[in-house]
């Protein structure tokens, strides 16, 4: 009979140790607006690929005005930053969900791609090229970004 109370005792213990496991949290998405992503945001991921080491690119968004600003070095030789600003938009298609798209300032037109904005979360979110959907950037939030423009 103690064998039994010992094993039932074992059993008991190894089910609550087992239930008091860390669960991982549910992932929380939000809603694509510019309020969820005004802020800082990195580059982590083109097409699939972490960027080259000593590349980076930058954006920040800035909910009241719609405005951003990009940081960049990829088009660059060096680690100056190329700096862009501009406006940016975003709209919903019934069938793709939120699409940002955006003009730069000073007469240089408008981004390459409409993206379709998925997996919005405090930390990260992913942009899909409308036009290409093999052409998928991932970004990660920043507090801040660490790239000081070039005085001119």
């Amino acid at each position: 009979m103690n064998i039994i109370k010992k094993i039932t005792i074992l059993l008991l213990s190894a089910a609550a140790l087992v239930s008091c496991a860390e669960k991982e949290e549910p992932i929380v998405y939000l809603d694509v607006n510019a309020n969820n992503i005004a802020g800082s945001w990195k580059l982590v991921e083109w097409n699939g690929a972490a960027l080259a080491p000593d590349t980076y690119m930058y954006v920040n968004f800035v909910r009241n005005d719609r405005t951003f600003t990009i940081y960049q070095n990829i088009d660059s030789f060096s680690n100056v930053p190329h700096v862009a600003t501009g406006a940016y938009y975003i709209e919903t298609d019934v069938e793709l969900g939120a699409i940002i798209r955006g003009s730069y300032d000073y007469d240089s037109g408008d981004w390459a791609h409409r993206y379709v904005v998925t997996e919005l979360t405090a930390t990260g979110m992913k942009w899909t090229a409308r036009d290409n959907a093999a052409y998928v950037q991932i970004f990660e939030r920043v507090d801040t970004v660490p790239v000081a423009p070039v005085e001119e």
